[in-house]
């Protein structure tokens, strides 16, 4: 059991691979693992989890795909199972849409542009 262990300030979150199989013919290693998030308190998010996985198995943040994360009743430890692909295009042609779509990489939110109000025309008086 591989574990690592991911500082986010003073909070800690430990990622453990309970096990990992080869699939040739899918082009692909399925993991299953669990993440201890006591210290943090809530369910970790997808992203989280991916660069972790990623990190242990030394495989690029795009080849991560995690298919389901279930948090166990009343305990701070959730389960999962990823399949890390050899290639982007292999993985595009075997997960379904919808897997694809929750584990795309986040984008930085950006600050909203400021509108520019048009100044005002002043009231005339009659």
């Amino acid at each position: 059991m591989r574990q690592f262990i991911n500082n986010y300030g003073s909070v800690a979150m430990k990622v453990s691979i309970t096990s990992k199989q080869q699939n040739n013919l899918m082009k692909r290693k399925e993991v299953s693992f669990s993440v201890d998030h006591s210290d943090i308190g809530g369910t970790p998010a997808r992203a989280e989890v991916s660069n972790q996985l990623a990190s242990l198995l030394k495989a690029k943040r795009e080849l991560v795909y995690i298919t389901n994360m279930q948090t166990k009743t009343g305990t701070m430890t959730t389960v999962g199972n990823a399949n890390v692909y050899d290639s982007v295009e292999q993985a595009k042609n075997l997960e379904p849409k919808h897997i694809i779509a929750r584990n795309a990489v986040p984008e930085k939110a950006e600050e909203p542009a400021q509108e520019e109000k048009a100044p005002e025309e002043p009231k005339k008086e009659e």
